[in-house]
């Protein structure tokens, strides 16, 4: 571990209580709802954050099938473990500065203990997934009203009509989206994004998923299985 890490740990554990006493899982499962839209449980499934499973005694940023780690953190030389945990929760800027995670800290020390009592459980090797954030709805796209991401990524093999992209075609400054369903749906360039997701949930190949992105609904994302497909599908009409 570095000096600096090594400095900003020390420091955050000295004034912190958090360890002193035992978490409450339960709790901690409740309060893991506001990770769970970037950290899975589930081994190797990585989302905006690499998954948490197996999370205790590993090596910051070593998880190999995590491609975005900061070079901060990976020449951090931290290990896993209740103390850098409870520091980093607390501070993760202070910690190791120039990490590129989006986290201001946990500055209660009772809802930080009960994060870890329900994470060291919940990361342990053999620990069954828990469904701990609830899923977008995904139903009722034809309007697209109140169109809003959140909890953790829908399963895209088998799509429903509404959500199935069929055909997309480009006039000027805006998109047209057809689904399965037959209806279709006009967004200003600025408000379609295009994804690929090659993950076990992503959409089949040959079969991309229109998915909500946004509170106002008028904003969506259209999932491929692979970034090629994306020129394939999309044509210039006016």
């Amino acid at each position: 571990m570095n000096k600096l890490a090594i400095m900003a740990l020390s420091a955050i554990a000295l004034s912190s209580p958090a360890l002193a006493e035992p978490g409450d899982a339960a709790r901690g499962e409740r309060d893991f709802r506001a990770c769970a839209p970037c950290h899975s449980l589930e081994p190797d499934r990585n989302m905006t954050g690499p998954s948490l499973a197996g999370l205790w005694e590993r090596k910051a940023g070593s998880l190999p099938s995590f491609e975005r780690y900061s070079d901060a953190l990976k020449s951090s030389g931290i290990i896993w473990d209740d103390r850098s945990l409870d520091g980093w929760l607390t501070d993760p800027d202070r910690m190791v500065p120039d990490n590129e995670m989006p986290f201001n800290g946990i500055k209660d020390a009772r809802v930080r203990a009960d994060l870890l009592a329900f994470l060291k459980e919940a990361t342990k090797p053999g620990a069954i997934p828990q469904q701990t954030a609830e899923q977008g709805g995904m139903k009722g796209m034809g309007g697209m009203g109140g169109m809003m991401g959140g909890g953790q990524d829908p399963n895209l093999k088998k799509l429903e009509p509404e959500i199935q992209v069929k055909a997309i075609t480009y006039c000027r400054d805006t998109y047209r989206v057809t689904t399965a369903d037959g209806k279709t749906r006009a967004f200003w360039e600025r408000n379609l994004r295009f994804k690929t997701d090659s993950s076990k949930d992503g959409p089949e190949k040959g079969a991309p998923a229109i998915t909500p992105a946004g509170m106002m609904g008028d904003r969506a994302s259209v999932i491929f299985a692979a970034p090629e497909e994306i020129n394939k599908l999309i044509e210039a009409r006016c």
